[in-house]
């Protein structure tokens, strides 16, 4: 977690949308994207567009090799601000406003390499939200989990389907529908989690240093490749690497 001056010190950090979501870019290549509503990070609409906004602007930087999402305080995120459904008819018409101002797409289409350092809750849309990433670094105290379904609802920021590709069919039902809280041990032995860290942070962002030094195209391929071939049938995947290798190689 970032200290309070550096969170805060305008000249490194942009606001994106309100003030719940900062951004800032490296001369490393590293872009940062910092979640900033302690102490639990609850998503609200404002937070959303200022992911949308803060995605975009990684996407379309030119110097962009690699995308780090953290959070302040004392948790990534324990998911959506579920007080925002009261104002509309019903559960599921506050979720169709919200997909229509969706930052999960975004993220997932992402060209460069992502990694998110979990601490604490990564809960519901926080858990899903790094699930999208291409890597998650922990700290020791992290607890991660879906509630959704106790409370009558369907994880629909991608947690059905994300979770899935990364763990398996066997291994996601029981955690959707049980909605059970697990420590960042057994998150690790599942592969929701790729490393545990005591500082998960600053391991995130020497993973991402680390990629945004490898050859770009390369990278951008390998990610795309990796994305894209998940789920297609064996030869189309292999002729789809075989295209984005000859494009890493031009």
């Amino acid at each position: 977690m970032p200290p309070e001056d550096e969170r805060h010190a305008d000249h490194d950090w942009t606001s994106m949308g309100g003030s719940h979501v900062r951004l800032r870019v490296g001369a490393d290549g590293v872009v940062e994207v910092l979640l900033d509503r302690p102490p639990l990070n609850i998503y609200d609409l404002d937070m959303r567009d200022g992911l949308i906004e803060a995605f975009a602007a990684a996407r379309d930087h030119p110097d962009a090799r690699a995308l780090v999402l953290r959070a302040s305080g004392a948790h990534f995120s324990a998911g959506a601000d579920l007080t925002e459904f009261g104002s509309a008819p019903g559960i599921m018409a506050a979720r169709r406003i919200r997909w229509e101002r969706d930052p999960w797409l975004p993220l997932w289409e992402l060209p460069v390499p992502t990694v998110a350092a979990l601490h604490g809750y990564a809960l519901g849309a926080g858990l899903e939200m790094s699930l999208l990433c291409d890597l998650r670094v922990a700290g020791p105290d992290t607890r991660v989990g879906l509630p959704e379904t106790g409370l009558g609802m369907l994880p629909s920021a991608g947690g059905t389907q994300s979770l899935l590709r990364v763990v398996g069919a066997s291994r996601t039902l029981p955690l959707v529908l049980t909605g059970e809280r697990i420590d960042v041990e057994r998150a690790e032995r599942l592969g929701i989690i790729d490393v545990v860290s005591d500082d998960p942070d600053q391991h995130a962002l020497e993973l991402a240093r680390h990629l945004a030094g490898l050859p770009p195209a390369a990278v951008r391929a390998a990610v795309r490749s990796l994305r894209e071939g998940d789920g297609l049938p064996l030869h189309d995947a292999l002729v789809a690497e075989r295209h984005l290798a000859r494009m890493a190689d031009s």
